[in-house]
């Protein structure tokens, strides 16, 4: 039997850069107390650098899960309003998350580049139990449609130049 998964070309690149630097929210995949799976949803932003990123606040289950365990999923991708939602694309990050403690010179830099993306995080983004978590991919799965799987390296998430 064949595989169903396409070589990576710069189109599958560019429609994962395309959906990662769309999405304002993302899926987020755990294991919540080290062996069950949880999904949540979370904001959702790229650093300057165009690695994925969330603002997320201690108190949140997933933010104990991550500390836990870093290993974790990310989908991006929105069904449209009309068609079969499984035509349209999606992308899954496999990475592993980097916490940025709230009140140190990377979180400034990146709480001030956060904004200009989702400026009503201005509410909560000085909280003390607010962190900066840094998606570091490790590999991805682009489903561009029917017909259309990929596998990404981290590399093919960079934007095009």
């Amino acid at each position: 039997m064949s595989t169903p998964i396409r070589p990576t070309d710069d189109d599958a690149r560019e429609l994962a850069w395309a959906l990662l630097n769309e999405a304002r929210t993302a899926a987020l995949g755990v294991l919540h107390k080290g062996s069950v799976p949880m999904v949540t949803r979370i904001a959702f932003g790229l650093t300057p650098e165009g690695a994925p990123l969330s603002l997320i606040s201690e108190l949140a289950e997933h933010t104990r899960a991550l500390r836990q365990h870093p290993e974790c999923s990310l989908l991006v991708g929105e069904p449209g309003v009309r068609g079969d939602p499984l035509n349209h694309p999606r992308l899954t990050v496999q990475a592993k998350a980097e916490f940025v403690p709230h009140g140190t010179p990377e979180h400034e830099k990146l709480a001030a580049h956060y904004l200009r993306g989702h400026p009503k995080a201005k509410l909560y983004i000085g909280f003390a139990d607010f962190h900066f978590v840094r998606f570091n991919a490790t590999r991805a799965f682009l489903n561009g449609g029917f017909g259309k799987a990929y596998e990404l390296r981290p590399t093919d998430l960079q934007p095009a130049n």
